[in-house]
């Protein structure tokens, strides 16, 4: 698993792939957040808060996530290695947490330099560093939960076909429900949505930002992303049953 991950790491900074995918999140969210003027706006709102910024990350996820992990296993299934992959010695489990994995650093790798927003608003604060550090640890925490879970789904998304396109619009897709969705179907139900809201990940994302750290939080999240992380074994292994 870990030459594997070594190597998705690799073919992320070799190219181009992975300084675009830092740079472009850091070049939108800045853009959204210090000059655009909207909702997003922190010098625009008057308060030194980035509950803008955690708001807004999950929307450049959307289509930023599926992006970097639409080649995976659509680009091994196109070049006809998916199978020398499947038949090395290292198990389909060990496989599929290699490129989660490296996929989930990138993601990391992205998050850190917004460490600069923390210190930004430390700065507008009046008097400085007047802001809510418990919610703005917790949302952090939380953004990296949910950028595991997008990985996860879009990861599932790009075994399912050797189109990379067609891999970047399923995981783009089901990353959109799965935070969107159902709040959406919450609110046309009514009082009786509670059950659909709280199967979204918006839910818990919004939660685990307050900076209370539930357990049914971490909980989901890691329900989640098993959930997808064995739909994409399963999708591997049918792929392996069916060339054996």
């Amino acid at each position: 698993m870990l030459a594997l991950f070594q190597k998705e790491i690799r073919s992320f900074f070799s190219s181009l792939t992975g300084y675009l995918v830092i740079g472009l999140f850091l070049l939108a969210s800045s853009l959204f957040l210090f000059a655009f003027s909207g909702s997003y706006n922190i010098l625009d709102s008057g308060f030194a808060d980035l509950k803008p910024f955690f708001d807004l990350a999950p929307w450049i996820f959307i289509f930023l996530i599926p992006a970097i992990s639409m080649r995976s296993f659509s680009e091994e299934i196109k070049m006809g290695t998916m199978e020398i992959l499947l038949t090395r010695p290292i198990g389909n489990w060990n496989i599929v947490f290699g490129k989660y994995f490296g996929i989930l650093m990138l993601i990391v790798l992205a998050i850190l330099p917004c460490i600069i927003y923390v210190i930004a608003i430390d700065a507008l604060g009046r008097p400085p560093g007047n802001f809510d550090s418990g919610a703005t640890i917790g949302s952090f925490i939380g953004l990296f939960f949910l950028g595991g879970c997008y990985a996860a789904a879009s990861l599932f998304a790009s075994s399912l076909t050797s189109n990379q396109i067609i891999a970047f619009l399923i995981g783009a897709v089901l990353c959109f429900v799965a935070y969107f969705a159902f709040d959406g179907l919450a609110e046309q139900i009514g009082s009786q949505g509670f059950i659909l809201e709280y199967l979204g990940i918006n839910y818990h994302y919004e939660s685990i930002s307050r900076g209370v750290m539930d357990t049914r939080d971490i909980v989901y999240f890691l329900s989640f992303i098993s959930l997808f992380l064995a739909l994409t074994k399963f999708r591997i292994s049918s792929v392996q049953n069916l060339r054996s």
